[in-house]
């Protein structure tokens, strides 16, 4: 098995190699999923939230407000840590739950958001980022996802630099064009992640 750590900022287009990765039978393990996962009502994950940051952060429906929680936890470092308190330990061990149902064969990739914020690289054998200029990732969240420019800058500031993502690839794939250089290279990634497992 190789164990892969990918990440990179946000709007640098790692949703789309993650795909892309598992088009060619990569066993993907979804942070962002997995985090959605355990605070979905009833959840033990659910209730923490809610005991830490009150009833307000909830929807009507009882789910919770994740745009709403987002205001919160973005704007302030202290609340934002309390909320990575409650929330990561509980992504881990669902993630090793779905690493340890992989083959001993396979390329299992933990697609990790804050992989270099929480200094997650030594738990894989290599690291693979997804680049883009810091323009070019606001340019995909004011136009592709809508953001607000504040908004988005806010959420790039709350990530690690470019500079320390890039100090930490083993692999880097070049997102900073069209969608269609992107995928040769996620290719060539992948034959290199198959030649380790042997």
């Amino acid at each position: 098995m190789v164990k892969v750590g990918l990440t990179g900022g946000i709007g640098a287009g790692k949703s789309e190699v993650s795909r892309l990765l598992a088009s060619y039978g990569a066993v993907i393990v979804d942070a962002d999923k997995i985090a959605r996962e355990v605070v979905e009502p009833g959840t033990p994950g659910l209730a923490a939230v809610i005991a830490e940051f009150g009833e307000d952060v909830l929807s009507a429906d009882g789910t919770l407000d994740r745009p709403k929680l987002g205001t919160i936890v973005f704007t302030d470092p202290q609340k934002l840590q309390a909320l990575n308190a409650i929330v990561h330990p509980l992504v881990g061990a669902r993630s090793a739950e779905l690493e340890a149902a992989a083959g001993p064969d396979a390329v299992v990739v933990h697609d990790v958001p804050l992989l270099t914020e929480n200094g997650l690289a030594p738990l894989y054998d290599l690291v693979v980022v997804v680049d883009a200029t810091p323009d070019t990732q606001l340019d995909r969240l004011v136009r592709l996802r809508g953001m607000a420019e504040s908004e988005a800058k806010a959420r790039m500031e709350a990530q690690a630099s470019r500079e320390k993502r890039l100090a930490i690839a083993d692999l880097v794939i070049d997102n900073d064009g069209p969608l269609e250089a992107l995928e040769p290279q996620v290719r060539e990634v992948w034959q290199n992640l198959r030649d380790r497992t042997g």
